[in-house]
């Protein structure tokens, strides 16, 4: 009988050991749950003694809670987003540590890319639990970056400084100054005069006399301390600066550049902005500038040398002729060059132009450039005339064939008529791949698009 008794604790012994492992594997997270004796999770508890008898013999008393499951927060893993099928790696830079408290969309770090930076936000508010990737690390799209611990309440404010100390007390006041000593007479006769020596007085030369050494302990002073500082620092370029750095420096071997040159009168386009920038204000929203006038003139002589819009394959040694026009437009960032493209310009007029060329400036200016909108191209307009450049030779954007360089606007005396007068020029400047593009329909292509920014009249009739 007692043999029997222990065979059916033992039994009921099991059947708790595999309640507790159904419990422990995560079952019922959020509902009540029944335990012989056991109270897993944190909650208030509810007890209730039970006898139980095996054939008519008591055994034991057993206990049954009731219990809550308890919440925890979340714990998420934000990966790398994916990128271009044109990129396939970048760097972090870190903008965030651990610890940090972020809210919802801010930004934790930056992943400079060949092209752009990609800004990863945080997807919840919540604190910085870890960092999987040190900074300056590569990273490709979908590698886990940082942990985040979600959390809805807001970061708990700095408690107030401590009130500041009390005042001291008043010292106690100080004792009476002693009176000040008697004044001495004043004197009433000079005083005597020092005999003068009648010895030679011996004399040497200034070579002669030695710099007396300084006292110890002073302070040596190092050599060239007073001609200012020549500190330097070394600085990694970024992802964005190699790849400008490798791209150019491809265009310098790959291609044979050459550059033709040609001027520019602006004073008729300067006079139609003068009349009717106020009008295409109104109507328009946007300013009318000159780079609308350039890239228009650029898409007609284009379509009119279709040679200088065509590329080289040298996979396939064949010549690539492109029916469309997209002219891709250098931007300077604080990040170095960019070169968002406006596409299909040939089917725009001077309004959509200069729309699209607002929309990729404020992009740029704000870091928010997609790999989409600086892919293609197969024209480059630099304008470096914005800085106070007044001649120059722009370098080849592979993979396109040509590039056009804009100068500065200064007045310069020409020659009109058989007289001299005073005219704003511009110096413009095309470089070509000379492997393609030879000089005649180059400098037909320059002499195009002087004609069409000094009479823009061209464009109407198709000249």
């Amino acid at each position: 009988m007692l043999w029997l008794s222990l065979a059916r604790a033992r039994c009921l012994h099991r059947a708790f050991g595999r309640s507790l492992g159904a419990v422990r594997q995560g079952s019922c997270p959020q509902g009540k749950c029944s335990l012989s004796g056991i109270s897993q999770c944190q909650g208030p508890v509810y007890a209730n003694s039970r006898k139980h008898l095996v054939n008519g013999s008591r055994v034991f008393t057993v206990r049954y809670f009731r219990t809550t499951a308890a919440c925890r927060e979340d714990l998420v893993t934000v990966n790398t987003p994916a990128f271009a099928e044109s990129v396939t790696e970048g760097d972090v830079r870190w903008e965030k540590a651990v610890g940090d408290t972020v809210a919802e969309d801010e930004v934790v770090c930056e992943i400079e890319t060949d092209k752009t930076s990609v800004q990863v936000p945080a997807p919840a508010a919540g604190v910085i639990e870890a960092l999987l990737v040190p900074d300056g690390g590569k990273v490709e799209g979908g590698t886990p970056l940082f942990k985040l611990r979600k959390s809805g309440a807001a970061p708990a404010k700095a408690k107030p400084a401590a009130a500041a100390p009390s005042a001291p007390e008043p010292a106690a006041p100080a004792a009476p100054a002693a009176a000040p000593p008697p004044a001495a007479p004043i004197p009433t006769t000079m005083p005597p005069v020092p005999p003068v020596s009648t010895q030679p007085i011996s004399a040497k030369p200034v070579s002669a006399v030695k710099p007396s050494a300084a006292p110890p302990g002073a302070p040596a002073v190092e050599p060239g301390a007073g001609k200012g500082a020549r500190s330097e620092q070394r600085v990694k370029m970024n992802r964005m600066r190699q790849r400008i750095a490798q791209r150019l420096k491809e265009a310098q071997n790959t291609c044979a550049m050459l550059t033709t040159f040609n001027e520019i009168d602006m004073s008729n386009i300067q006079e139609m902005r003068a009349r009717h920038k106020e009008t295409f204000l109104k109507k328009h929203s946007l300013k009318l500038g000159f780079m609308s006038a350039f890239v228009k003139a650029a898409a007609f002589a284009l379509q009119d040398q279709p040679t200088v819009n065509a590329v080289i394959d040298d996979t396939t040694k064949e010549i690539v002729y492109r029916e469309y026009v997209d002219i891709s437009v250098a931007v300077a960032t604080p990040r170095g060059l960019v070169v968002p493209v406006i596409r299909n310009v040939e089917t725009m007029n001077f309004a959509d132009i200069e729309r699209s060329i607002s929309e990729l400036g404020e992009k740029a200016r704000k870091n928010e450039l997609a790999i989409e909108d600086m892919d293609g191209g197969t024209f480059t307009i630099s304008n470096g005339g914005v800085f106070g450049s007044l001649f120059g030779t722009p370098i080849i954007n592979p993979p396109q064939s040509a590039i056009l360089g804009m100068h500065g606007i200064f007045d310069r005396p020409v020659a009109i008529g058989g007289k001299v007068e005073v005219r704003p020029m511009m110096y413009v400047a095309l470089t070509y791949d000379h492997r393609l593009i030879d000089g005649r329909e180059a400098v037909t292509f320059l002499r195009k698009i002087k004609a069409v920014v000094e009479d823009p009249r061209v464009l109407l009739l198709d000249l």
